[in-house]
């Protein structure tokens, strides 16, 4: 069965050659290339490069950068039916006399362009449209030798445990969500029932960074290639077709990694604010700046961000008495890793040495890179905004697509990532269900009360964001702040983020 080569091998590093279009480049078939880069091309001239035949196959840059953008222009299992017809037709598997040889020589190249598919867009084939052409196309192949008809059975058995495991984890997060909703209305009815703090769970700042290391890598594995398109997916201009494309936006193991750097920042906050006294509120924030450190030197710059988020809330950063007990050099230190000026050119630097010794990595730990999501989000936004999909010639502009792919694929790379740290499954259960004050949730800020004295005399919360623009509503991703370019957003650089209403986890 032939298996696809690893995401980190499929764009070097130099990255594709950004050379400008021209209206007089050389063409093939419909499609225009520069310095033997492709630049463009019409649609259909597109799929057609997608289809192996005797004598070629697409290269693995081109198939993924495909199967990627074309969601754009088109539903996937549209594009499956189109792939399905020109392998049939234009190779006549379909034909009974058909030249067995030459069936053979293409067989495996067609095998090959469906697996590479299946392996890297599962989530594409819980369309049953999808799979019914997946299935009917397959049956031709297995039609043939024996050998191919255990490839195409091995190759359908990987894409249902995927689909299953995705199955599985969409009913925990349920679960989750339930328990932490559950835990949420006894608090709200019992006041005095708060929880008893972090510390009671994990006194020590490096295995808590470790346990959420260990939740950022299973959420960022759940998250499909696609969902970086189909978030913000418009209906293409050229598609006559006048059905909702909303059915494309089908992000939510994406949005569900976004809830949980929100629902992490809340829990930071609420466990700072929580102690009655101020030596005890500044030990919480001595050990989160623990536990950022930790999340930093692991390459957890996801986490990271989330604790310094949670630590400039309004409920925290007023805590004036709190904070002259506090040590505050470490956080300064990692409050400058992560300044967001210059278009977070500290974050990107670091983040560039996270990879390069990923690349280099002699550990599991040393492979470890999570970028700040929400950021990664922006800049793949800018990109889709800042260039049109189609030239005007109607051509797709896929100079575009190459540069997408590249970001695309290198998050691919890390999220395959294992996680070398033991698991502790009564950490990982507190972090994703112990309820948590926020904006506008279950449990507000305006209803803790106490009859402590706090350091200011109001306790309301006001989030102070990292990244201005981008939000959640009604389940899709959006950017705020419309009236502005794309181009003059990004000069803000910033993400507001959504309450968190739902944990994900798979225990």
């Amino acid at each position: 069965m032939p298996q696809t080569p690893p995401f980190s091998a499929m764009f070097d590093s130099s990255g594709y050659n950004r050379n400008l279009y021209q209206s007089a480049e050389d063409s093939c078939g419909g499609l225009y290339y520069h310095d033997n880069n492709l630049l463009s091309g019409s649609l259909e001239a597109l799929i057609q490069h997608l289809v192996p035949s005797v004598d070629y196959y697409p290269d693995r840059t081109y198939i993924f950068t495909f199967l990627l953008s074309s969601r754009l222009f088109m539903h996937p299992y549209e594009l499956m039916a189109k792939v399905c017809h020109l392998c049939v037709e234009h190779q006549r598997l379909s034909e009974p006399d058909g030249d067995k040889s030459q069936i053979r020589k293409i067989a495996p190249k067609i095998l090959q362009l469906l697996t590479e598919w299946t392996e890297t867009f599962p989530y594409d084939f819980r369309d049953e449209r999808m799979m019914r052409n997946l299935k009917d196309l397959a049956h031709q192949i297995a039609s043939g030798e024996e050998t191919y008809r255990k490839n195409v059975q091995q190759m359908m058995q990987c894409l249902i445990r995927k689909l299953a495991a995705l199955s599985q984890y969409e009913e925990i997060l349920a679960k989750i969500s339930s328990t932490s909703t559950d835990r949420l209305t006894v608090l709200k009815a019992k006041p005095q029932s708060i929880q008893r703090g972090v510390l009671t769970i994990c006194s020590d700042p490096y295995t808590l960074a470790q346990q959420l290391t260990h939740i950022e890598l299973e959420r960022l594995n759940y998250i499909g290639p696609e969902e970086f398109v189909q978030a913000f997916v418009q209906k293409d201009p050229l598609d006559n077709d006048k059905s909702c494309y909303s059915e494309r936006k089908k992000t939510r193991s994406l949005e569900a990694y976004v809830e949980w750097f929100n629902r992490l920042s809340y829990l930071v906050a609420t466990e700072i604010c929580m102690p009655v006294k101020k030596k005890h509120r500044a030990r919480m924030i001595e050990y989160f700046i623990d536990v950022a450190r930790e999340c930093f030197n692991i390459g957890n710059f996801n986490s990271l961000m989330a604790i310094i988020s949670g630590m400039n809330m309004s409920p925290v950063s007023r805590l004036k008495k709190t904070w002259a007990k506090v040590k505050t050099a470490k956080f300064d230190v990692l409050e400058h890793q992560m300044d967001p000026s210059s278009n977070f050119y500290n974050y990107r630097t670091a983040l560039r040495g996270a990879a390069q010794r990923s690349l280099t990595a002699h550990s599991s730990r040393e492979k470890i890179v999570i970028p700040f999501f929400s950021l990664l989000i922006k800049d793949i936004y800018f990109l889709n905004e800042g260039c049109a999909n189609r030239l005007p010639n109607g051509h797709v502009n896929f100079e575009k697509f190459w540069e997408l792919a590249k970001q695309v694929s290198e998050f691919m790379t890390w999220k395959q990532v294992e996680c070398p740290f033991e698991r502790d499954r009564k950490i990982l259960q507190y972090l994703l269900t112990v309820p948590v004050f926020s904006e506008d949730g279950p449990a507000s800020w305006a209803e803790f009360n106490t009859t402590s004295s706090w350091d200011t005399g109001c306790f309301c919360c006001s989030v102070s964001p990292v990244i201005e623009g981008l939000a959640l509503v009604s389940g899709h991703l959006v950017l705020q702040n419309k009236s502005r370019s794309p181009r003059q957003q990004a000069q803000q650089l910033g993400t507001s983020f959504p309450t968190a209403d739902r944990l994900t986890q798979i225990f």
